[in-house]
């Protein structure tokens, strides 16, 4: 499996947030907007990340919100956030966060498989930086390696 495709809707490029909430919610109506979520969903990526914790910070300025796998799904999903000042999570190690991505997929199995995809992505630390500065959307898709 690979990574869903990230249409024009999914992408936010430096976009100004007042804290990780606000962040998580923008990546949710991302997702809303390119057809993968209902509303709300970017509520629940909020719920999980104040249920367990900063968990979500995955590496030094990335993020990766995600809600459970349920009825606010409509089919695998993925957005890319950047923002125009990064803001702390609550990570020991790797905050502040200035890339938001947000994946909305409809079961488990899914679910680890596009985690295990984004990984190796992410293997190469120059993404991070490179995704943060990216200024438009052919840019952020070329460093993931996904279509639109």
């Amino acid at each position: 499996m690979a990574l869903p495709p990230l249409p024009d809707s999914a992408i936010v490029i430096s976009t100004e947030v007042d804290d990780w909430r606000a962040a998580v919610r923008v990546a949710g109506e991302a997702l809303v907007a390119s057809g993968a979520a209902l509303d709300g969903y970017g509520d629940e990526m909020v719920r999980m990340i104040e249920e367990h914790g900063p968990y979500v910070v995955i590496a030094p300025g990335l993020v990766l919100a995600h809600a459970r796998p349920g009825d606010s799904v409509v089919r695998d999903g993925l957005a890319v956030v950047t923002l125009a000042e990064p803001v702390p999570f609550g990570h020991p190690h790797n905050d502040p966060v200035s890339v938001v991505l947000g994946l909305a997929l409809p079961t488990v199995g899914a679910h680890l498989e596009s985690v295990a995809d984004l990984a190796n992505v992410f293997n190469d630390a120059a993404v991070i930086p490179a995704l943060a500065a990216a200024t438009t959307a052919d840019e952020v898709r070329g460093l993931m390696g996904v279509t639109a």
